[in-house]
Parts: C-alpha cells; sequence; structure tokens
C-alpha cells in the first residue's frame, strides 16, 4: 500500500511540473505577442507612410519618412486605401515664403469683406442722389457756421480797433502809450489769426466736396447695379466728413 501512494504522488507531481511549464512558455509567449500586436495596432491609427525616394527605391514606415521629406508622402490605411497626402516639408525660405501669400491672401480676403460691407452699408445710408446731397450739405454747414463764427468776430475786433486808432491821432507826434501800442498789437494779432482759420475752413469747404463727388461718383455705380465690394473706392467721405 505505501509503494502504491508513492507512485500515484509522483505522477501527480510531474503532471503539476508539465503543467506549470506549459503556463510558463504560454505566458513567455503572451509577453512576446502582445508589443507586436500593440505595434500593430499604432501602425494601424497612425497609418503606414510610403514613398519613393530619390533613388528610386519604395520606402514604407509607421512614421514620416526622412528621405522623401523633399516630396510628398502617401500615408495607407490598414486595408492600403489612402488615408491622406502628407506634402513635401518646406525649407525655411519656402515656409517664410508660403507664410508671407497666406497673409496676403488673408488680407485680401478682409479687405474684399470690409469693402462689401462699407458698400452695402453707403447704399442703405444713401439710397438715392437727393439723400446724399443732403449729407454734403450737413457736413458743409458745420463749416460754414464756423466760418461766420470768424467773420463776425472779425467785424467786432475791427470796431475795437477804432477807438485805439483814434487815441493813436491823438498821440501824433508824440510818443505812445505802452498801453495802446499793446491794445493795438493784440488786436492785430486777433484778426490775422481769424483770418488764418478762415482760409483753413474755405480749404476745408473744398476738401468736403472733393471726397463727396468722389463717393457720389461710387455710389452712381452701386446705384446702377455694380456689385459691392467690386469698385475701388479712393475715399469715404461721409464717415470723415460730417463727423468733424
Amino acid at each position: 500500500m505505501v509503494v502504491q501512494r508513492s507512485r500515484t504522488t509522483d505522477t501527480a507531481t510531474a503532471r503539476t511540473g508539465r503543467l506549470l511549464a506549459l503556463g510558463t512558455v504560454l505566458c513567455l509567449g503572451a509577453a512576446a505577442v502582445l508589443p507586436q500586436r500593440a505595434h500593430a495596432q499604432s501602425r494601424s491609427n497612425g497609418g503606414i507612410y510610403t514613398c519613393t525616394d530619390d533613388r528610386g527605391i519604395r520606402r514604407t514606415s509607421d512614421r514620416p519618412i526622412v528621405e522623401c521629406i523633399d516630396r510628398e508622402q502617401r500615408v495607407l490605411n490598414a486595408d492600403g486605401s489612402v488615408k491622406r497626402i502628407v506634402p513635401p516639408t518646406l525649407t525655411a525660405e519656402e515656409r517664410a515664403e508660403r507664410e508671407a501669400a497666406e497673409r496676403k491672401m488673408a488680407e485680401e480676403r478682409a479687405a474684399l469683406s470690409d469693402a462689401v460691407r462699407r458698400d452695402r452699408n453707403l447704399k442703405a445710408r444713401f439710397p438715392n442722389e437727393a439723400a446724399h446731397q443732403r449729407a454734403r450739405e450737413a457736413a458743409l454747414e458745420v463749416v460754414r457756421v464756423g466760418m461766420r463764427t470768424s467773420q463776425k468776430r472779425i467785424a467786432e475786433l475791427e470796431t475795437e480797433r477804432k477807438p485805439l486808432l483814434n487815441e493813436v491821432e491823438f498821440y501824433r507826434g508824440r510818443a505812445m502809450p505802452p498801453r495802446l501800442k499793446q491794445q493795438l498789437e493784440a488786436n492785430e494779432t486777433s484778426v490775422a489769426a481769424q483770418r488764418d482759420l478762415i482760409q483753413t475752413q474755405e480749404a476745408e469747404l473744398q476738401r468736403i466736396n472733393g471726397l463727396y463727388d468722389a463717393e457720389l461718383e461710387h455710389l452712381r455705380k452701386l446705384w446702377n447695379g455694380a456689385r459691392p465690394g467690386s469698385i475701388n473706392l479712393v475715399s469715404a467721405p461721409a464717415a470723415q466728413a460730417e463727423r468733424r
């Protein structure tokens, strides 16, 4: 009975050893397969890069291929279909040129958008020539009011000057008092300042008329059916003149 039990125990021990060895082999195999699957999954998700380099050699990789940086690279899906195309990597100079071109295009788009908005606002504000003429007259009137104020002030200064001139006659042939001399000089300076101001206001009237003339020509094209944003406007007088 003792011998039989010993043989049974040995058999069980051997069987356990074989199972442990088999388990170890399976674990090692799984450990080797998992990284490969993970790598394959990564390739599948990121795509497979492929290209033909300058020597005619076809290359593939799971990342951008350095040998093909000067040409486009195709990124393939796992089934071989094209996922996307990666353009050639640009040099610093090429990147600068491309960025400059993109900035210029963006500026042109923004300018066009502004022109379209400006023309639409212009037509909405001035639906006809009579409305535009009223705006012109309103802008001109602001300057004319200033001119009338200056002219009135000159007339007042001339009135103030008459008694001073009469007093000067009293001192003819004698030294003029400093007070009188200072009053005359102040009067002359004020008159000169008002006359300069009137000249400036006259120039402003010409400027406003010129701006509204240019705008009216632009509006006539819009009223006749020109597309908003399609005409170059030399200036925008309504935004400048009427708020002065």
